[in-house]
This record gives structure tokens, sequence and C-alpha cells, in this order.
């Protein structure tokens, strides 16, 4: 921290170090403004999906594109720049898993969705950042009165939607069905707004179409892992039933191998889901905050922008969350089974190695037994041996002239003296190999 004095005399407040996210936090507050918008205008709008990678090459691509227009160049941590080309402006976005651009331009004529302009961004040079997943016209026209049918004819009236907003001075309408360039029109009209609040509305309108498409990215998953919950949910009903009358070890841990098998293909799939659902669940929040924020009013005669979203949205979104419901339950159900199944497992082979220890310790003492009469039979084999021995000592002695007494005589004496003698022998052998706990 410093203090620096000014020209005037006084002193300027200290700079504090900054914490390293301070600018990407303060920046985030103003990272997508509103843009003014005037009447009439034609905005062209395009989300693609992106990784990592892909994100990092369109930073640069569009970067250089921003250069070869004589603009400045988007900075490193910005998320959202503008270029100046063809007549009208190029927004870019860059998101979590999508990048977004919009072009808005003067139209051609004065009629609704007419003609694109000849220059727009989007023709043979441009390179798209990865699969297009939403794309919307948004036609911006001034009327001060407008009547339902007038509003119709550009639409299929078997989808039309339509809303009011800010007080009567704006309606927008939409089919949510894509033309032949699989552009979602939609039609803005301005009855009395400012060009502020027709950019914030036209931006609000497009942000729905774009998070609505990416809130049910999840329902395809979602619908494809509903056959393979319900086989899981099937065949621990199974299990459990058969864990019910299984007794034996053998068939006890063949229950709990098919039951960890069962928990390995459900968390696999959830694991697979649960970015792509908590996704979805967050893009449908954020549509219902921006029709909280375009303050709806129905249009007479027309189904509104909510209640059609509604429908389509809300029964998507449950399904989703049935499927997650689903999964969690499951896991949970396999965690008891799997657990009441080891304890099981683990009490029966507990009894198993009871048994089992109870015949080890028989055996031993069997082999105890066993041994210390082969301890005797070798003390008496190894004592005749000796007595052999001395007895052929005195008949050798006594045949050398030694005044010896008779060399049977001699190894009868020597029988108990020699058999206390090995038998002495033996203990201190075994006792020397014993194991402590033995020695005592």
């Amino acid at each position: 921290m410093s203090e620096t004095w000014d020209a005037q005399g006084g002193t300027r407040l200290p700079a504090f170090e900054r914490h390293p996210l301070r600018a990407a936090v303060l920046g985030e507050m103003h990272a997508r403004p509103f843009r003014p918008v005037s009447s009439p205008r034609l905005m062209l709008h395009y989300a693609f999906t992106v990784d990592a990678a892909a994100a990092r090459e369109d930073r640069l691509w569009f970067a250089e594109l921003c250069a070869s227009h004589g603009s400045t160049r988007p900075g490193e941590g910005d998320r959202s720049h503008v270029l100046a080309i063809a007549g009208g402006t190029l927004r870019w976005e860059q998101h979590a898993e999508f990048i977004t651009y919009t072009y808005d331009a003067a139209p051609i004529g004065e009629q609704p969705f007419g003609p694109v302009p000849a220059g727009h961004p989007f023709g043979a040079g441009f390179r798209a950042p990865g699969p297009m997943l939403a794309a919307a016209r948004l036609d911006v026209i001034e009327a001060e009165g407008t009547a339902a049918d007038q509003l119709a004819r550009w639409f299929d009236p078997a989808s039309l939607a339509a809303l009011q907003s800010e007080e009567g001075r704006a309606i927008a309408v939409t089919d949510f069905r894509q033309d032949g360039d699989g552009l979602t029109r939609i039609l803005l009209v301005n009855r009395g707004m400012g060009d502020s609040q027709t950019g914030a509305l036209a931006q609000r309108l497009i942000e729905v179409e774009t998070y609505r498409t990416l809130a049910l990215l999840g329902l395809p998953m979602a619908i494809s892992l509903s056959p393979d919950v319900r086989r899981i949910e099937q065949e621990l009903v199974d299990l459990t039933n058969r864990m019910r009358v299984a007794t034996d070890v053998s068939g006890n841990r063949e229950l709990l191998q098919k039951l960890s098998d069962l928990a390995a293909d459900l968390e696999a799939g959830a694991a697979s889901s649960a970015y792509r659902f908590g996704a979805s669940r967050a893009y449908h929040d954020i549509v219902q905050a921006r029709l909280g924020t375009i303050d709806e009013a129905p249009v007479a005669g027309l189904l509104a922008m909510s209640s059609f979203l509604a429908r389509r949205l809300a029964p998507a979104m449950r399904t989703i969350q049935s499927v997650e419901d689903r999964q969690i339950n499951l896991s949970r159900k396999l965690a008891r089974a799997t657990t009441l199944l080891r304890t099981r497992v683990d009490v029966d082979m507990e009894i198993q190695n009871s048994e089992l220890l109870d015949s080890m310790n028989r055996r031993a003492r069997m082999q105890l037994r066993l041994q210390q009469t082969v301890e005797g039979l070798s003390v008496a084999a190894v004592s005749y041996y000796v007595v052999g021995l001395v007895g052929y000592l005195a008949k050798g002695l006594k045949e050398l002239g030694a005044p010896m007494p008779d060399p049977g005589l001699v190894a009868g004496v020597s029988v108990p003296l020699v058999m206390l003698a090995v038998w002495w022998t033996v203990r201190r052998i075994r006792a020397h190999h014993a194991e402590p706990d033995e020695k005592h």
C-alpha cells in the first residue's frame, strides 16, 4: 500500500493489493450490456456448442476477423465483443458451453422477414465454431396499432404465441418453428418504446429462444437412460427376492457380484447425465427468469408465450427430473442391498473361518500328540543305538585287556543313563526351536 500526493496538495486514496479475480467479478456485471436497437431492424442470431479447445480457436478466429476490419480485438478475459461489419454490428459472446453470434442491421424493405442483406457476415467466409444448436431471426417493426390477425400471417397458426410488454408498448409474436433457413422467426412490434427498451426486450426474446433450446438438451439423454434405469429397477427387485432365500456363501457372493455390476451400470449413467441434467435445470430457470423480466401480458386472441413454453418445457423438465430422481433412489436402494448382503457374506465368512480355525486347532493338537509319541519313540531308538555303541566299546576294551566288567553288564547299566541323556538332549533341542510363547 502506498500514499501519493496530487497536484492540489491533497492525498489520494491508497492503492491496495487487488484480488486476482476482482476484474473478472466486476467485469461480469457489464459483460453483456443491452444495446439500443432502432426500428425497423433485422437481427440474426446463432448459438454453437463448443468445447474448451473449440472456444479457444474461435476466439483467435474472431480476433483475426476484427483485425481484418480495422477494429480492436477482444481482450483475453472478454466474454463479449462487438464488431462493426456489413453496415451493421456483429456481436460475439462466449458462454460456458456455447458461443453466440448476433448480427443486426437495417432490413431490406418495410415488410418483416424480407430478404437478408447481401453483405451479412454468415456467408462463405464465416467459420462456425461448432455444431449449430439455436438459430433465430428477430425483426423489429414500428406500428402504433396492429391486430392479432395481421401479426399471425407470418406464422403457423397451430403454434402461434404472443406477449405484450412495456405496458402495451411492445408486442412479440413467434411460432417457435424453423423457416426455410432453419431460423426461428420472432416479430417484435414497437408501439412507442425507446431504443434502449427495444434493445433490452429484443435480447431477452432471443435469450428465451436460445436457453429453451439448451434446456431441452437433457430430454434425449433422459429418454435414452430411462430403459436402463427400468432394467436396473427390475433386476434389483429380482435380486432382493433371491436374497431372501439364499443361504450358502457362494450364492450370496454371486448375488453380491450382480449387485455390484448393477451399481456400476447405474453410476456410469448417472455420471454421464449429471452435468446435462443440472445444466437443463439451470437453463430452464434462466428461461423463467427472462419471461419474468419481460413482465408478459396476454395479447387478445393469441396464446401467451409463457403458456406455450410451459406446455412444452414443463413435461420435458419433469421427465428429466423423474429420471434423475429414479437414479438417486436406485443408488440408495442398491447401496442398502449391497451393505445388507455384504454383512451377510461377512458373517458367513466369520462362521466359516471359525470352523476352519477349530479344525486347525484339532489338527494341531493331533500333531502335538503325534509329535510327543514320535519323540518317545525317537528317544528309545536313539538310546538303543547308543547303548549298542556302549556295549561294543566295553567289549573292545575288554578284549584289549582292560579291566572291564562283562560287556553285557556295562550295556545294561548304561541303559537308564543313556536314555536320560538322550531325553534331556531332545528337550533342549525342542526348547531351542520352540516359539517364544511356547517356552513359558
